[in-house]
This record gives C-alpha cells, structure tokens and sequence, in this order.
C-alpha cells in the first residue's frame, strides 16, 4: 500500500516541516528524504505513533525525528521534525500544530 505524502501548512502559509528540513546539513537531509521515500512505501516500522501523531526515529548522528499523522486512510502529513536532545518540545508543537489542522479541517472543510 502506498501513501501520499505531503507537509501540514499553518494557516499563515508556512510548513514547519520545511523550515527545519532546510536547516539540515546535506547528510541529515538525505537520510530524512530516504525515511519520507519509505513512508510513502507503507513503511512505517520506524515509527512510533502516540496521541494521535507519529514519531519516525532515524539513528543516525543526533537522533533525528520526524513528526507525522495520518489524515485518513492514504495521506500522510509531515507535521515537523527534530532531534532527540529536543524531544518532548518538538513532540508538544507536533501536538499542538496537528490540532489546528483538525480545527482548521473541521471548519472549512479543506485543512491542507
């Protein structure tokens, strides 16, 4: 089974996933772009999933995280990213971003 994959857009246009995506050194974001190539494979065994979001672990160098949900059966959202010394912070704005998604969604009819 293969998923769509896009990135979670604030309501002010900005993707967080993109503004920490462009912050990776080329290596770190090779790595990142291999685990999004395997999401949209269905391969989501490095993925941990918990209060409605997912945490993809990549261990490598500082412990990269990408910070995931799934909005229906086929669409995966890419909420963010981070690394395991800043964990719980990334995980609480992961939470709060996909929130206002749900909100936004359920209000317009649209989200994304």
């Amino acid at each position: 089974m293969s998923f769509q994959i896009k990135e979670l857009i604030k309501a002010d246009g900005d993707s967080p996933f993109a503004d920490w995506f462009g912050t990776l050194d080329p290596v770190a974001a090779a790595k990142v772009g291999v685990a999004v190539v395997r999401m949209e494979q269905g391969n989501f065994s490095n993925v941990q999933w918990f209060r409605g979001i997912g945490e993809y672990k990549i261990d490598w160098g500082p412990g990269l995280r990408i910070y995931l949900a799934k909005d229906g059966l086929k669409l995966i959202l890419l909420i963010g990213g981070g690394t395991k010394k800043r964990q719980q912070k990334d995980i609480d704005q992961a939470l709060v971003l996909w929130d206002d998604y749900k909100r936004r969604k359920a209000s317009s009819g649209q989200g994304n």
